[in-house]
């Protein structure tokens, strides 16, 4: 359980649940688009749900049918978690020092 708790910490950072937040936006709108707009052609809308996850998803497009969305899970994971590490390690190199020194 030690190894699923960094990934957690990172996804709990603001800009990791920003970009998932996105990352769902764009799925939803996706979905609405699928399902509730009559298309006489193909839309593109789900495109953007790859788009917004790659490169990560877009090892994933070549898999049938709906296992290509798995991509877009994992995708958002994993780039929801770098960016999280990233913001954690930035921020705390920034916050050390911020008081007078000797205090």
């Amino acid at each position: 359980m030690n190894g699923i708790r960094p990934l957690i910490q990172a996804l709990r950072t603001p800009v990791a649940l920003g970009y998932l937040l996105i990352v769902a936006g764009v799925a939803v709108w996706a979905g609405a688009d699928a399902l509730l707009v009559d298309h006489a052609d193909a839309s593109l809308a789900a495109i953007w749900a790859f788009l917004v996850t790659a490169p990560t998803s877009l090892l994933f497009v070549m898999l049938p049918g709906p296992l290509a969305w798995t991509g877009v899970v994992i995708g958002a994971v994993a780039q929801g978690a770098v960016l999280g590490a990233a913001y954690r390690g930035l921020s705390g190199r920034f916050t050390r020092h911020a008081g007078p020194r000797g205090a």
